[in-house]
């Protein structure tokens, strides 16, 4: 189900863009939002602040990807880290299974697979320019 929920962070100052204007749109964003919000470590948040260019393997056309999250952390060491990061379900994180049947909902993963691995190598080569991370976070990461 996709949806649009605003959220408040309870420390807008470390926010970057807009603190009036978050919105997430999953659980795990929120779960996300809220560990950036309270976490000492991290020194500024946002979501969706940064736009990638990528080209889609669908359509062969220049799209914008709004990454999830820029985090910036300060490390044990003292180190400040820049990361981007996409939230997303295991799943979408691996080519689908081929079945028996090429159904419409396997052509629709196939599709969305493509996509998603554009935008992933495009945050990668964006990252990479300019000494960041690009991190992909799944369940196994935002659930206890």
């Amino acid at each position: 189900m996709a949806y649009k929920v605003k959220n408040k962070p309870k420390f807008p100052q470390k926010y970057i863009g807009n603190p009036t204007k978050v919105i997430y749109r999953s659980l795990w964003e929120r779960k996300f939002m809220v560990f950036c919000d309270i976490n000492k470590n991290v020194l500024e948040w946002g979501s969706e602040e940064v736009i990638i260019p990528y080209r889609s393997p669908v359509d062969g056309k220049m799209h914008r990807y709004y990454v999830d999250f820029i985090v910036k952390t300060k490390r044990d060491d003292g180190v400040v880290e820049t990361s981007i990061i996409e939230v997303k379900p295991k799943k979408q994180c691996q080519p689908p299974k081929v079945p028996k049947r090429k159904t419409r909902r396997f052509l629709n993963e196939v599709k969305q697979w493509g996509v998603n691995s554009a935008k992933w190598e495009a945050a990668e080569k964006y990252s990479e320019l300019r000494g960041w991370k690009f991190k992909i976070l799944t369940e196994d990461v935002l659930l206890p």
